[in-house]
C-alpha cells in the first residue's frame, strides 16, 4: 500500500510561487490566540457539539439573516444531508451543473440520486432557461451552484421550482456573504449549503460546513440526522448519520468570523482592480458583473481566448500561482461514465473549462502583486 496515498503528495507539493493561492500561514498568523481558546475547550472536555458550535450557529444566523443554521461535518455532508432530508433516495434525479467541484455530484450520488446535468451560461452558473426541459417525474430537487461566489439567477430558478413544486438546495460553498436581490446566498432555497474547508473564504483547520434551513420541521429533522438521530444518550428517533462540526473547528471559525467582512471587502477590491486592468485585452473574457449583486470572489476566474499556455507559462515563471478550476467537467470524469454523457454534451461548459484560468485575489494580495500579474498580460499580448 502506498503510505502517502492519503495526502495526494504530487498535487500538494509546496511550490516556489511568491504570489500564491494559499494564504493560510498569513491568515492564521495569530494562531496562538486560537490555541488559547482551544485550550479552554480541552479543559471543559467540550469536544462534540459543544458551546462553540452553538455560538457559531447563532453568529451565522445573525450575520446572514437565516432562520435556522445547523453546523455539520463538511460542505459535502451539508448537501447530502439536505437532499436526504427532502426525501431524495435511490432512483430519484437531482438537476445541477456539470461545472462544479466533485463534492456537489458526490453528495447527489451518495444520497442515492442520479445527477442530471444542465449546461451553464458564460457566467459559469447553471442556465435557468435549460432547466425545465430536464424535469421529469423523478426530479426531486434542483441544485444550483453559486460558482466562485456569484449567485445564480435565482428568480428564474425559483419560478421554475415553484411551478413544479420542486425544492431548491443551494450549493453556496463558494458564496458566503454573496448577495443578490437583497438576499444573502443560501436564503433562496429550502436549504443553503456552505463549506468551512481551509481554502474557503470562511474557513477552519479541517473539514466543516453548515446548512441554512428555511422550514422548522426540516431543521428539527436535520438536527437529528447529523447526530445519529439521538434525542438523548439512550434514545434515537431514527438511525442516521454522524456529521457534527467539531467544537475545535467551531472555535477557529468563530475566530475568523470577526475578520470575514474585511476578507470579503479585500477580495472584491482586488478583483475589481484586475477587472479594470484586464478588460483592455481582447484576448481576455471576463465574467459579466451584475449591478445590485455582490460577488465574493472565492475564485477569480477569466477566460483566455488566445495564448493560454503562454500566459500560464509566464505567470508561473514570474512566481505567480495560476490555477485551472476545473479543466475536466463533471460529465467527462471517469466516475460519470455510466451517466451516458459524452464530449459535446454541454458545449458551453466544455468551452469554459478549456479556456479558464484562476488568479489569486485573497486579502494578502497587494497592489504591487496585482500590477505584476497585469504586467505578464502586457508582456504576452503587447
Amino acid at each position: 500500500m502506498n503510505k502517502n496515498f492519503n495526502f495526494l503528495p504530487s498535487q500538494y507539493k509546496k511550490n516556489n510561487s511568491k504570489i500564491n493561492h494559499n494564504y493560510l500561514s498569513s491568515q492564521f498568523s495569530d494562531y496562538k490566540k486560537i490555541l488559547n481558546k482551544i485550550s479552554k475547550v480541552v479543559k471543559r472536555n467540550d469536544f462534540t457539539l459543544g458551546e462553540e458550535v452553538n455560538k457559531f450557529e447563532r453568529n451565522i444566523s445573525k450575520l446572514i439573516g437565516a432562520k435556522h443554521v445547523l453546523a455539520v461535518g463538511s460542505g459535502t455532508d451539508a448537501i447530502m444531508l439536505s437532499l436526504k432530508c427532502l426525501g431524495v433516495e435511490k432512483g430519484d434525479e437531482v438537476i445541477t451543473t456539470p461545472f462544479t467541484f466533485y463534492a456537489t455530484i458526490g453528495a447527489i450520488v451518495t444520497s442515492g440520486a442520479k445527477p442530471v446535468f444542465v449546461d451553464v451560461k458564460d457566467d459559469y452558473n447553471i442556465d435557468p432557461d435549460l432547466i425545465e426541459k430536464k424535469i421529469t417525474k423523478k426530479t426531486k430537487a434542483i441544485l444550483p451552484v453559486h460558482w466562485g461566489g456569484k449567485i445564480c439567477d435565482m428568480k428564474k430558478i425559483s419560478k421554475i421550482a415553484k411551478k413544479y413544486s420542486i425544492p431548491i438546495v443551494e450549493d453556496a460553498c463558494h458564496a458566503i456573504l454573496a448577495k443578490k436581490y437583497g438576499k444573502f446566498a443560501g436564503n433562496f432555497g429550502s436549504m443553503g449549503c456552505f463549506s468551512l474547508h481551509p481554502l474557503k473564504n470562511l474557513n477552519a483547520w479541517g473539514d466543516g460546513g453548515f446548512i441554512i434551513i428555511k422550514d422548522s420541521k426540516d431543521f428539527r429533522k436535520l438536527s437529528l440526522m447529523r447526530n445519529h438521530g439521538l434525542v438523548s444518550r439512550n434514545k434515537t428517533l431514527m438511525f442516521a448519520y454522524n456529521s457534527r462540526l467539531d467544537t475545535i473547528q467551531a472555535v477557529v471559525a468563530n475566530h475568523l468570523l470577526k475578520k470575514l467582512k474585511n476578507i470579503t471587502k479585500k477580495r472584491i477590491s482586488n478583483s475589481n482592480y484586475l477587472d479594470k486592468k484586464l478588460n483592455y485585452f481582447k484576448e481576455v473574457q471576463l465574467i459579466h458583473r451584475e449591478k445590485n449583486s455582490t460577488e465574493v470572489f472565492h475564485l477569480y476566474c477569466l477566460r483566455i481566448k488566445n495564448k493560454k499556455k503562454e500566459i500560464i507559462k509566464n505567470l508561473i515563471k514570474n512566481g505567480i500561482d495560476v490555477k485551472v478550476h476545473y479543466p475536466v467537467p463533471m460529465h467527462l470524469q471517469p466516475a460519470a461514465k455510466n451517466l451516458g454523457y459524452r464530449k459535446g454534451s454541454f458545449p458551453v461548459t466544455e468551452k469554459i473549462a478549456s479556456e479558464t484560468i484562476s488568479l489569486p485575489v485573497h486579502e494578502f494580495i497587494t497592489k504591487k502583486n496585482l500590477n505584476k500579474i497585469i504586467s505578464i498580460f502586457k508582456k504576452v499580448y503587447g
